[in-house]
């Protein structure tokens, strides 16, 4: 009888023991996140600016729970980033499940947010609330990637909690490796959002069809 796991429960160590998967410390390795980023408009930051004093407002009524960072901060960034217009198309809380290899195992999960581009995964965006640490987002996103049914190219994700943002990479092979970028703070001076934003279109500028 087949077994079925909840995304959500499983942690790194499970990913490590049932498909191998590696963390790759070389900056080589994940380039994408700081190379031949793309500038974004004057219009762009002070819509960012917006996001982000949402966002210190809201800290002011919590708790800023995953429903509210996916509202508030997720969308509005993709709406600002024109991943709502064509060639992309976002889905939500899109169904997926993962074969755990030679064993009767499916993971099965919800991805929060998904960006298509003419069918292919550009990037997975997995919402977590601001008291929720990225760890604990980790292993979910590198599941989903790992169920990502266009293998040939790299996988790229974002794990979102509000307070923070960091980018996943993720090249699927015999182990799959993984590598992340650093993570960008909303409490920090200035607006990481208008580097953050960049990242997202850098990354979906890569994928191929």
């Amino acid at each position: 009888m087949t077994q079925i796991i909840q995304a959500k429960n499983i942690d790194l160590r499970y990913l490590i023991d049932n498909f191998g998967i590696e963390l790759v410390l070389d900056r080589q390795f994940f380039w994408e996140w700081e190379e031949e980023l793309p500038e974004i408009t004057d219009l762009e930051k002070q819509l960012l600016d917006k996001v982000k004093a949402g966002y210190l407002n809201l800290l002011n009524y919590p708790p800023l729970l995953e429903d509210v960072v996916r509202m508030a901060i997720v969308d509005p960034i993709l709406f600002i980033g024109d991943f709502y217009l064509s060639p992309f198309y976002v889905k939500s809380e899109e169904s997926i499940d993962i074969a755990v290899p030679d064993e009767d195992i499916i993971i099965k999960g919800r991805i929060d947010t998904l960006v298509l581009k003419d069918r292919f995964w550009v990037m997975i965006i997995e919402s977590k609330k601001a008291s929720f640490s990225i760890e604990e987002g980790l292993a979910q996103i590198l599941a989903y990637m790992l169920g990502n049914p266009y293998p040939d190219q790299p996988s790229f994700g974002m794990i979102a909690t509000g307070s923070e943002f960091i980018f996943v990479k993720l090249v699927k092979g015999k182990p799959p490796r993984y590598s992340l970028s650093k993570g960008f703070l909303m409490r920090n001076p200035g607006n990481e959002l208008y580097e953050v934003l960049r990242i997202l279109k850098g990354l979906t500028q890569l994928v191929t069809v």
